[in-house]
């Protein structure tokens, strides 16, 4: 069977006449894509820590001594707990988007960063202000992802609640 598309504008349209099956096979299919989803943001994250931790570099006028100690807290700054209680169904990046990351690509390349002591000062601020317009559209889509699995997880729930579906089947399927 083809998994569902998780980006369908008709994705949630008539939950109550799909099996539960189904309606786990779509809820699963949304988490895998926001997990992908997460993964591209944490790239961007990481890349946006690194440029932003050149610019403060710069600003501050750190010695090369510091600049290990200051990227390592820089890039273990965000290093928390999920914060809007979805737990991660798996640990792997899911269904990772070759476009987005091609679009990730565009705004700052690994290269790019991996010698942030050579890129300019334009490229600097071109890159800081790219890498937050796309956090920010990732996260977006983040949002609008976990409002998808919500609605579907919401259906489970519904039917276990109104007795359509039954314990037995909580051990089943996705």
């Amino acid at each position: 069977m083809v998994s569902p598309d998780p980006l369908a504008a008709d994705l949630l349209d008539g939950l109550d006449v799909l099996t539960l099956d189904e309606v786990r096979e779509r809820r699963a299919a949304c988490q895998d894509r926001e997990s992908g989803l997460s993964y591209v943001r944490r790239l961007a994250q990481g890349r946006l820590d690194i440029v932003t931790h050149e610019v403060t570099r710069r600003r501050d006028g750190m010695v090369d001594e510091d600049v290990v100690a200051g990227l390592t807290a820089a890039l273990a700054d965000r290093i928390t707990a999920p914060g809007n209680g979805h737990l991660p169904s798996s640990f792997g990046p899911g269904e990772v988007d070759p476009e987005l990351i091609a679009a990730l690509d565009a705004v700052a390349t690994p290269a790019l960063v991996s010698d942030p002591r050579a890129m300019t000062d334009e490229d600097l601020r071109s890159a800081t202000e790219g890498l937050e317009a796309f956090e920010r559209e990732v996260s977006d889509m983040r949002r609008a992802m976990f409002e998808r699995i919500d609605a579907l997880q919401a259906e489970v729930v519904r039917r276990y609640q109104t007795g359509e579906a039954s314990v037995d089947n909580l051990l089943a399927g996705p």
